[in-house]
C-alpha cells in the first residue's frame, strides 16, 4: 500500500505557471513541469536539501550580499577590502551551509592569520556583516562573528607613518627622477590618500584646482593647488590634452596602478637612502605644512578630508610644537635674565 505524503511548503506565484518551494523566507525554483515524475522528485530533492539551489552556502550568501545595498554602498576602496576576506572564506567554504558557522570558527580563521593581523582583524568584520544579511534572509537568527575580540598589533610591528622631514624633502626635489618627483609633488601637494593619487585625471585639473571623490570617504573635494604642485602639473600637462588621460601613467603609456606606483616610488626612496619615509608619510607631511602655515584643524580637514580630527591634531601638533617651540626660544633669547634686572 502507498501512502501519498503531501506536498508542503509549494507555492506559484502565477497561477501554476512556475512552481517554487518556499520555506522561511527562502525561495528554490523547481523547473520540471508540474505534475510530472520529474517534478516531484526536484520537489523532494529540494526538500531534503540535496538541491544546490536550496543550500544556504557561503557561495550563495556572498551572491546575495554583493548584490544588496550593504556591498553597493561601500567605497572602492572597502570594497577591495572586504573581497579579499570574501575571497579566503570561499576558497575553503564555497559550499559549506552558513548556519553551521560558530563564533570559535571566526575565531580560529583569526589565529590562523594572526602573522598578518590587518587582515586577521578584518575577517569578523566582513563575515559579521555577512552574518547580518543572512539574518536578514531568515538563514541565522543570530551573528556569531559579532563582537570577536580583536588581536592586537605587536608593539614591534607597528608602523609608525614618518612625516618627511625638510632635509628629506630638500633631496627629494633636488634628486628624484622626474616621475617619482611629479608622484611627490601630488601626494605632498593635494594632502590626500596615496590610494587616490592614480587616479586623477586631467579632467580633474583646471590650471589652478584638482578636484578629487576621495575612494576611500567617497567626499567630494576642490584642493588648490600649491606653487610645486601646479608648477609639476603644468610642465607634464599635453597638448593638446585628452581630459579622460590619467595624469600618472607607466613606462607603456598606461594608467598607472596604485601598486606600480608604490614600486617605483620605493625604489626611488632606496637609492636615495629615504626608504624610511613612505607615501603615507607624504599626505602627513601637506597636514604638517598647513599647521606650519596657520591653517586651523578645520581648515586642513577641508583639504585632507579627513572625518576624524585625531590625526590631524597628531600630525598638526607636532608641528604646532615646533613652531611653539622656536617662537618660545626666540623670545627666551632675546629677553634679559632676572639678575640683570636693575
Amino acid at each position: 500500500m502507498v501512502i501519498a505524503v503531501k506536498k508542503k511548503w509549494l507555492w506559484t506565484g502565477d497561477k501554476g505557471k512556475t512552481w517554487y518551494f518556499r520555506r522561511e523566507g527562502r525561495y528554490a525554483r523547481i523547473k520540471a513541469p508540474f505534475g510530472t515524475k520529474e517534478f516531484d522528485l526536484e520537489y523532494w530533492a529540494i526538500r531534503g536539501g540535496k538541491a544546490p539551489g536550496s543550500r544556504r552556502t557561503w557561495a550563495r550568501l556572498a551572491e546575495s550580499y554583493k548584490a544588496s545595498d550593504r556591498w553597493t554602498n561601500l567605497s572602492l576602496v572597502s570594497r577591495n577590502e572586504y573581497q579579499r576576506v570574501i575571497d579566503y572564506v570561499l576558497a575553503k567554504n564555497a559550499q559549506t551551509e552558513v548556519p553551521k558557522l560558530k563564533r570559535q570558527d571566526v575565531l580560529a580563521a583569526m589565529e590562523l592569520n594572526r602573522h598578518r593581523v590587518r587582515f586577521a582583524n578584518y575577517i569578523p568584520q566582513v563575515m559579521s556583516v555577512m552574518c547580518e544579511h543572512a539574518i536578514d534572509l531568515g538563514w541565522l537568527d543570530a551573528n556569531p562573528a559579532k563582537g570577536a575580540r580583536r588581536i592586537k598589533t605587536p608593539a614591534h610591528k607597528r608602523r609608525v607613518h614618518q612625516p618627511w622631514t625638510d632635509a628629506a624633502v630638500e633631496i627629494w626635489r633636488e634628486r628624484a627622477k622626474p616621475l617619482p618627483l611629479l608622484i611627490f609633488e601630488i601626494g605632498v601637494g593635494s594632502v590626500q590618500r596615496p590610494g587616490d593619487w592614480s587616479r586623477f585625471k586631467w579632467r580633474d585639473y583646471d590650471g589652478d584646482c584638482l578636484r578629487v571623490v576621495q575612494g576611500k570617504t567617497g567626499k567630494a573635494l576642490v584642493l588648490p593647488c600649491t606653487a610645486a604642485l601646479k608648477a609639476a602639473l603644468d610642465a607634464v600637462k599635453p597638448d593638446p590634452c585628452d581630459p579622460e588621460r590619467s595624469i600618472l601613467r607607466n613606462t607603456y603609456d598606461q594608467p598607472m596602478t596604485y601598486h606600480a606606483m608604490g614600486a617605483i616610488m620605493l625604489a626611488e626612496r632606496r637609492r636615495l637612502g629615504l626608504e624610511a619615509f613612505d607615501l603615507h608619510g607624504l599626505r602627513y607631511r601637506g597636514v604638517m605644512e598647513l599647521a606650519w602655515s596657520g591653517c586651523t584643524d578645520d581648515e586642513i580637514a577641508s583639504y585632507s578630508g579627513h572625518a576624524s580630527k585625531d590625526m590631524i591634531r597628531l600630525y598638526a601638533g607636532q608641528a604646532r610644537q615646533v613652531t611653539q617651540a622656536r617662537s618660545a626660544r626666540d623670545k627666551r633669547g632675546g629677553t634679559d635674565t632676572a639678575q640683570n634686572v636693575k
